[in-house]
């Protein structure tokens, strides 16, 4: 019963010895008791009751009882580190059972031989056991059995036998209503999904296997440390690490087993290591070396000295003695029969390498390379890379280029396994040596063009396919609906209060961990259909007249691709890292700019911007031509807000993830209809005037819930708006005699969510500023036509969506198909959880998690507020966002902001950007215009900067 029902066996074995029972009966409520301590509680207290146990069982003269007790004496004196002992208990227990009895300690002594990481010793005792079990017709313990047989032949990486006997032992348990057990042949399921390499289903059935431990109150220890292994390789290294020192804690909290804090003391090491952080890896991995080497336990512990060594290099710590320790510990890993050995080949050939050692390099990496024809993706991987530094070190590029084309082959077809867009994102990573590595040959041999095509192969590789739609599931589509209301009143309670309400916020995190739970188990699809990135294409794409930017980073400095005149040029530019504090810099003086009263910085942040031009283009800057600008930048400087640059400030600009990912939205045609909507959220400060300013002019069609307060023109006693006045400058060209909406007393109003600040601007003298330019043709730019309709041509009558209309599901509805999307409201950045980035709707927010339920996102669509084009960098070179999240779902182009921005100084930025739409401009042409058409005043200014156009349309 303890493995069925953990509590009411504790129940009733503290209710048996307050009977006064016969030693033998007292001898198993000891042990049921001992057993419950030793898996869920306190091993101090289970060794006390397991010895009473083996006492008892000696008084009451029952050889098989003592037997039986010894073998879970044996179990928990290893768990608490005893090694020794425990073994000798065992040896006890083999010599008085006889037959069935033997055959069960023999189990549990295969069971501490896993334990130890003698997988040979393992196999032999349970090849013994199973046979008399399934003569005894055991059921539970001859399924026991066959589970952990699987689990050792995972160990030594035989993926088909470990199936076989997961299959066979799911059957058996089919029978028995052993509840425990069961929850552990699921997590054992899910441990051998995640070897054959499917990380969607192991990250499912060990969630399940959660959610049966949980409704028995049992812990989850074993359980953590394959969760941390599976999100390792995801790339989710970050959380790894927080869930293994979390269960660290709550082991030592209970005082539980020794092994299982070593074990977890190991995998937190490799999280720490792969999240970047060598110092955590190392302090962590040197416990566990000491902990596993007073166990006795050297499978695990020449685990954590490979671990070790990749922390000290990591630490810049290489030097000679690391190769021979290194190599020492590949030694016994092959020995052992580990997966991991040749990782440990790897590092040693890598160390090697550093030090000029080549003859001593090419002997460690030739055994690494072995890896690369057989085995799970990741293994293959590391094969490749090994592969891949012998190539370089004898000096062939080609080479080279030929193990890191076929090393990320591998990786991509296990990308598209995961259904997953932040999964398919960070899983990049493990790529990512191997692009450098092509980048670094590529230049060396190739030119300009071979480096923009290596560049290509491994930037943006997420938006190439659109992400696996998730699956009608009621329980993730109820989850997102909770979240939406629990997430409205959390910002309500804020809003109304000051103050967050903790209950709340808790809710909204666990409905949070949920969905995103869910949204990871989906499966990708087929693997890639091997498109590769044509250079001649994309040039013969732009023309004479575009240039497309791409910006590329080989060892920390910016190397500038200019593509277009038939031909791809190569600038060296500024180092990356100083970049990014310039565009820091500039994000700091934006963000001051949208309020009142410092126009004192404009001067100061236009220095900036010229410096960024520097640092990011170069010498390249004097090349651009006078036509249209694509830039293409890597994912750690999409923040950069590229319509600053003096180079760039009065071009039409568009800004793209990939030039692949250009060139898809430029052959995205618009959808039949120009359908148009027009979405406002609530809160704005100006009321998201430009959506009722835009409805008057489209003569909108009023949807369901449209005419609530705010919905009709802003009068001079509406709140929150100024009078219409024919006098107010800063609206140019638009047809329309009113000026920027703003508070009465034109104060500043910044919502603590980065929203757009309230402020009512305008050129002193009442001038539009620069307008009217002449237009490069719009076939040359890749357009295919404005979704609004050209000058003369009808012009679809817009649904507008506001107040009651304004609900997440409505909204998703419309905007699913649409030709034109304009949603004016509060927008957060989730940098923490990238596809938690949200627009915030009557009904709570909309995330990209919503967006990705689109069948087909919309033509154009135009985000008027704040951070929607801020990006989380993840993976090798991946950005995830609100924007990047409608590029694959055939979106082919958004104009939206990277900075928090005036909210009355965004209205007649916008209005004339859809009067350009209307005349049949692109929105990288019409935002370009909308920019010139702004007064000259440092917030309209930086008003302008802060938007950009992404995709071709």
């Amino acid at each position: 019963m303890v493995f069925a029902a953990p509590n009411e066996a504790l129940a009733r074995a503290e209710e048996l010895l307050a009977a006064d029972p016969s030693p033998l009966h007292a001898s198993v409520a000891h042990q049921v008791i001992g057993i419950w301590q030793r898996d869920f509680g306190d091993t101090r207290l289970a060794l006390a009751q397991l010895r009473r146990a083996r006492d008892l069982a000696s008084r009451a003269d029952s050889p098989e009882r003592e037997a039986d007790v010894l073998a879970t004496l044996g179990v928990a004196l290893v768990h608490s580190g005893r090694t020794r002992e425990g073994l000798a208990a065992f040896e006890r227990g083999v010599a008085r059972g006889t037959g069935h009895t033997r055959a069960r300690v023999l189990y549990r002594r295969a069971y501490v031989w896993w334990v130890l990481g003698r997988h040979g010793e393992a196999l032999e005792d349970v090849r013994r056991a199973i046979p008399v079990l399934r003569q005894a017709d055991d059921v539970i313990w001859t399924a026991r059995a066959l589970t952990l047989r699987a689990t050792v032949h995972l160990a030594l990486g035989s993926v088909e036998r470990a199936d076989a006997d997961f299959t066979a032992a799911e059957r058996l348990w089919d029978t028995t209503g052993q509840e425990h057990d069961k929850a552990d042949a699921v997590e054992s399921r899910g441990l051998a999904a995640f070897r054959s390499g499917d990380v969607p289903a192991a990250l499912r059935l060990l969630d399940e296997a959660e959610e049966r431990y949980a409704k028995l109150g049992t812990p989850t220890f074993m359980l953590t440390i394959r969760r941390c292994e599976v999100l390792m390789a995801a790339g989710l290294a970050t959380e790894a690490l927080a869930e293994a020192d979390a269960a660290t804690a709550a082991l030592d909290g209970i005082g539980g087993q020794s092994t299982r804090r070593a074990e977890l003391l190991l995998v937190a090491a490799r999280a720490a290591r792969l999240a970047g952080e060598p110092r955590t890896s190392l302090a962590r991995a040197a416990l566990a070396v000491r902990l596993f080497a007073g166990q006795r336990r050297t499978w695990y512990e020449t685990h954590a000295r490979l671990v070790l060594l990749e922390a000290r290099v990591a630490t810049g710590r290489a030097s000679g003695r690391l190769v021979a320790d290194a190599a020492a510990v590949a030694e016994r890993l092959t020995a052992f029969g580990a997966p991991a050995a040749p990782e440990a080949s790897l590092l040693a050939g890598r160390i090697a390498l550093g030090l000029g050692w080549t003859a001593d390099a090419e002997r460690h990496l030739a055994v690494a390379a072995r890896s690369r024809h057989g085995g799970p993706p990741l293994a293959r991987m590391t094969g490749w890379a090994a592969q891949a530094l012998r190539a370089r070190a004898a000096g062939s590029a080609r080479g080279v280029l030929e193990a890191c084309r076929r090393g990320l082959d591998v990786l991509d077809d296990h990308r598209m396994t995961l259904g997953a867009s932040e999964l398919r994102a960070r899983a990049t990573a493990q790529g990512a040596e191997l692009a450098a590595l092509a980048q670094e040959a590529s230049l060396v041999s190739g030119g300009p063009r071979r480096l923009l095509v290596w560049s290509e192969r491994w930037r943006a590789t997420v938006l190439t396919a659109p992400p696996t739609r998730p699956p009608a599931d009621p329980a993730l589509l109820s989850g997102m609906t909770a979240f939406r209301e629990i997430a409205a009143r959390a910002e309500e309670a804020r809003t109304d209060g000051g103050r967050p309400v903790p209950a709340l916020e808790r809710e909204q995190r666990r409905l949070e961990r949920e969905i995103r739970s869910r949204t990871l188990h989906m499966r990708g699809g087929a693997p890639g259909d091997g498109h590769r990135f044509d250079v001649g294409r994309l040039l013969r794409r732009l023309g004479d007249d575009v240039r497309l930017v791409e910006l590329a980073v080989l060892d920390g400095r910016v190397q500038v691709l200019l593509c277009g005149q038939g031909r791809v040029r190569r600038f060296e530019a500024g180092l990356l890292a100083e970049a990014e504090r310039e565009a820091e810099h500039v994000q700091a003086g934006l963000r001051r700019l949208a309020h009142p009263g410092a126009e004192a910085r404009l001067p100061l942040v236009e220095a900036a911007g010229a410096r960024l031009q520097e640092l990011l283009l170069g010498p390249a800057a004097a090349h651009l031509g006078s036509g249209p600008v694509v830039v293409v930048p890597p994912g750690r400087l999409h923040r950069v807000p590229w319509a600053l640059l003096p180079a760039l400030r009065e071009r039409v600009l568009s800004v793209s993830p990939s030039a692949s990912s250009w060139l898809r939205a430029s052959d995205t045609a618009p959808p039949p209809g120009g359908r148009q909507v027009l979405v406002r959220g609530p809160g704005l400060a100006s009321g998201g005037a430009e959506v009722t300013e835009l409805a008057e002019r489209y003569g909108a069609a009023g949807a369901p819930g449209s005419g609530t307060p705010g919905s009709a023109a802003p009068d001079a006693t509406t709140p929150g708006s100024a009078a219409p006045d024919a006098t107010t400058p800063g609206v140019p060209g638009t047809g329309a005699d009113r000026g920027p909406v703003g508070r009465t007393d034109g104060s500043a109003d910044m919502n603590a969510t980065s929203d757009r600040v309230d402020g009512t601007f305008g050129r002193a003298d009442g001038t539009p500023g620069r307008a009217d330019r002449a237009h490069v043709p719009v076939d040359a730019y890749g357009v295919r036509g404005g979704a609004a309709g050209a000058a003369g041509r009808p012009v679809p009558r817009p649904t507008v969506l506001e107040g009651d209309a304004a609900r997440v599901p409505r909204v998703l509805r419309e905007l699913d198909g649409a030709a034109l999307a304009h949603i004016a409201a509060h927008g957060t950045f989730r940098a923490d959880s990238p596809l938690f980035s949200s627009l915030r709707m009557t009904d709570g927010p909309l995330i990209v998690h919503d967006l990705e339920r689109l069948d087909r996102s919309p033509y154009r669509i135009i985000l008027s507020c704040c951070d929607t084009a801020r990006f989380a960098s993840v993976g090798a070179d991946e950005v995830l966002g609100l924007v990047t999240a409608l590029l694959p779902l055939g979106t082919a182009g958004v104009v939206a902001c990277s900075a928090p921005v005036n909210d009355a100084a965004v209205v007649p930025l916008m209005l004339t950007l859809h009067k350009g739409l209307d005349a049949g401009l692109s929105l990288a042409e019409a935002l370009r215009d909308a920019r010139a058409a702004l007064p000259g005043d440092a917030v309209h200014q930086a008003t302008g900067w802060a938007f950009s156009a992404f995709g071709a349309a």
